[in-house]
């Protein structure tokens, strides 16, 4: 009667144990507001950041609930693995009880895993669809042109390739593209590509997509919630100088990007009208990133020159 009641309660505190790993792990999921204090203090579990967008702060809030719930389980399965080392060690000749199969724990066992990847499938879709989601009427619309091995940002005045261009930035071997944006607003892009397969990459909107030659058009849209000056890059192996093929994101308010705007269309560079908002001097061009370096190149030629006229 002793053992069993021991027993029973050895098996009580598995199952309070697994309440408790479980409770826990479902309480990070539910707060939301906690997922970034949380995993900044972890190193956000290998993810980047918590990003620029709202949409990027859905995707980190998925990978820091999703890496919780994976290592809830993770500390149930081990804690049960040592505690059946410990509990079952051998302690003489004695075989223990042999059991062919345990018809509930192999419930327990198959229908888990079945719910864990039903939840994980469940809040993947909603992120997803959420970050692919375009809307009726976007307040700003860039097409993006991508080309070995540079960008071409053109600012709108519609959707579709109707619409006309009211303001342009491209860019060249001598000066990095600018792609200024407002905050707070939905901003749709449209990609298109000149040559090959290029991809728009900013790291900190924790999201890229291809850029497509021909007739397809990738059309995403993002609202940006942090100023800041961020690079981008081409993601997608094009060529000799892809390395190379970078931009500069500028995040800035509303009424800054109007006044940018507004300078563009009156016939300002893309430098006159960062200092009309305030960048003056290197700050009117990027910051982040430089351009490719054009001297390793010219000095080939003219070792090669060299080489060849017998000097």
């Amino acid at each position: 009667m002793g053992a069993k009641s021991s027993a029973a309660r050895r098996r009580g505190a598995v199952r309070i144990a697994g309440l408790g790993l479980g409770g826990a792990g479902l309480l990070f999921l539910l707060s939301g507001c906690s997922l970034e204090s949380f995993g900044s203090a972890f190193g956000n579990f290998g993810w980047p950041s918590s990003g620029v967008s709202l949409q990027a702060h859905k995707m980190y809030d998925l990978w820091i609930a999703a890496v919780i719930a994976a290592l809830v389980v993770g500390i149930f399965v081990w804690g049960l693995i040592f505690w059946c080392i410990i509990r079952y060690r051998k302690r003489g000749d004695e075989l223990p009880v042999q059991t062919r199969f345990n018809m509930p724990m192999e419930v327990l066992y198959t229908v888990t895993p079945i719910l864990v990847v039903a939840v994980l499938f469940y809040y993947t879709a909603i992120v997803q669809t959420d970050v692919d989601k375009l809307s009726k009427n976007p307040d700003q619309i860039v097409q993006i042109t991508a080309f070995k091995w540079q960008w071409e940002f053109d600012y709108r005045d519609g959707m579709g390739k109707d619409a006309n261009t009211v303001a342009s930035t491209i860019g060249s071997a001598d000066v990095i593209p600018l792609l200024v944006l407002p905050t707070g607003e939905k901003i749709r892009f449209e990609e298109t590509s000149k040559d090959v397969i290029h991809s728009f990459w900013v790291p900190e909107m924790l999201f890229k997509r291809d850029v497509f030659p021909g007739n397809v058009r990738n059309v995403f849209e993002v609202t940006l919630d942090k100023e800041g000056r961020y690079v981008g890059r081409c993601a997608e192996l094009c060529g000799t100088y892809h390395a190379f093929m970078q931009f500069e994101m500028v995040v800035v308010s509303p009424e800054k990007f109007d006044q940018f705007l507004t300078a563009k269309k009156a016939g300002a560079s893309t430098q006159e009208a960062m200092e009309a908002i305030g960048f003056t001097g290197k700050d009117a061009y990027a910051v982040t990133t430089e351009p490719l370096n054009t001297r390793r190149q010219a000095n080939s030629w003219n070792q090669h020159d060299a080489v060849a006229s017998g000097k």
